[in-house]
């Protein structure tokens, strides 16, 4: 099971290495500079607005299917023809709300037309997440590899012509980019289609109403956690967008700063892509889940301490490489967001197993705990700090989640007190600070720099067996089970 998690773990990173970065650092960025802090602050207060109440279009089926048709694959006849009827009553549902909430909010004509593009683009969204968890759930890995870079590519592809070309003769605008983000989803969306309904064969609209509220039933937990978890992650660029005078600039400072959380995060989210289906059928197997975690932990682990450190010690030089405006302003709070990289990683390790095994009333006790704390925090750092008073609220809320998922993973699995590997990786994470910190005081380039402190933290993982060359090279080459099950 390791060799089979790590090959289509290299696959799925290697796709996502040459899409993803240059959608966010290459693109998503440079949208930021052209339109301005604020305009982009606008965007994206609206953006997360609109993802706080993404749950509705989905009330946890995704994972709840993932997870059902990993274990049993002769169910995606009968669950699809249904939960596409389910899917299109919640979209319904979905727009009054949020739009209900944008009136109370006193949200204006611009902002509702701008809403209007971003509930359809989170509809879509949700949807080609949902055919996704079908692919998966057959583990059909490389599919769903290829598919998790498309929607990126097409927006690629498009706001390139748009940003570069000047092929309208027009100044970009933030509209457009929203447009392309729904033309991209669509597109997206309907290959993905294509590709289910040709595994379900004949495909025709059912509402068994017994069946649907079955699947409500046993998918409202994973609709819970994941609403609890979305709050207290995004509600931050809401909350200074709302709370603040001049609250787009503040947002959009955040949103700079957050970008890069964002998009560092995306491998651990990838590694939680594939382990859930692969989590979920090791359980039902009685397969013990320790060994595969542990593994996945330090391949993870890693990197996320390196890159962590770096941009901590180097948080202006990386925001002035990256951004226009308010460079000054974000550094600070990449730094913390930088340290909260490192809980947000862990989580979607000790998060995914526990998702598998079922334990989803525990997991929703700590969010629901996260979610008040996270809230709370905000409200009384956000009047007197800003921006990095949210940042501040997002790393304590972290440290607090992942102490309560470790515990209960070791309660639930029997793990192991494995104190060697932890000492290891404590004693890595401090070689990698004490290296970070000593090369501020050194003279040279901050990327030459940046690539030493990596290189030599890499030399130390493998030194002290955290990673281990001989069993990378073994999972390439051993035969005893098939890399990738399509």
């Amino acid at each position: 099971m390791k060799k089979k998690f790590f090959t289509n773990l290299v696959l799925l990173i290697g796709l996502n290495i040459l899409v993803k970065p240059f959608w966010i650092f290459g693109i998503d960025r440079t949208v930021q500079n052209t339109v301005g802090a604020a305009e982009y602050g606008l965007y994206f207060s609206l953006f997360s607005f609109s993802l706080l109440l993404n749950i509705l279009l989905d009330l946890g089926i995704t994972n709840f299917n993932n997870r059902e048709i990993s274990r049993h694959p002769h169910l995606i006849q009968s669950h699809f023809t249904n939960i596409i009827g389910i899917k299109f009553l919640l979209a319904i549902f979905y727009g009054f709300v949020v739009f209900g909430l944008a009136s109370i909010l006193g949200y204006d004509q611009r902002q509702v037309h701008l809403l209007w593009f971003l509930v359809l683009n989170q509809f879509l969204a949700s949807f080609f997440l949902y055919l996704r968890s079908n692919i998966s759930g057959l583990q059909k890995f490389v599919t769903d590899s290829l598919l998790s870079v498309l929607d990126r590519l097409i927006m690629i592809v498009i706001c390139s012509m748009l940003l570069w070309t000047n092929i309208f003769n027009h100044q970009f605008s933030i509209e457009w980019f929203v447009y392309t983000q729904t033309l991209a989803y669509t597109i997206s969306m309907l290959i993905a289609f294509l590709l289910v309904r040709k595994r379900v064969g004949i495909f025709r609209f059912s509402f068994d109403i017994k069946l649907m509220l079955n699947i409500l039933k046993k998918s409202y937990p994973y609709a819970l956690l994941v609403v609890l978890m979305s709050v207290y992650y995004r509600i931050d660029s809401v909350m200074l967008e709302r709370m603040l005078p001049g609250g787009n600039v503040e947002a959009g400072i955040y949103a700079q700063a957050f970008r890069i959380l964002d998009a560092f995060t995306m491998f651990a989210f990838l590694f939680a892509t594939l382990l859930l289906p692969m989590y979920s059928r090791m359980i039902r197997r009685g397969i013990p889940v320790e060994e595969l975690t542990t593994f996945s932990l330090m391949i993870l682990m890693v990197p996320v301490t390196v890159i962590s450190v770096i941009l901590i010690f180097y948080k202006n030089e990386f925001m002035d490489l990256l951004y226009n405006q308010y460079t000054f302003e974000s550094a600070p709070i990449l730094a913390v967001l930088m340290l909260a990289h490192i809980f947000v990683s862990i989580t979607y390790i000790a998060g995914t197993l526990l998702t598998a095994g079922g334990y989803l009333k525990e997991l929703n006790i700590i969010a629901g705990i996260g979610l008040v704390l996270n809230v709370g925090l905000n409200i009384l750092f956000i009047p007197e700090f800003a921006a990095i008073g949210s940042a501040v609220a997002s790393v304590i809320t972290q440290i607090l989640v992942v102490a309560f998922q470790i515990f209960l993973v070791y309660r639930f699995f029997n793990f192991k007190k494995q104190s060697r590997i932890i000492l290891k990786l404590f004693g890595f994470m401090i070689l990698v600070i004490l290296m970070g910190y000593f090369s501020t005081k050194i003279a040279s380039p901050w990327l030459l720099k940046a690539s030493v402190i990596a290189v030599i933290a890499f030399l130390g993982a493998f030194w002290a067996g955290l990673i281990k060359p001989k069993v990378l090279i073994s999972l390439f080459k051993s035969d005893e089970e098939m890399l990738i099950n399509e």
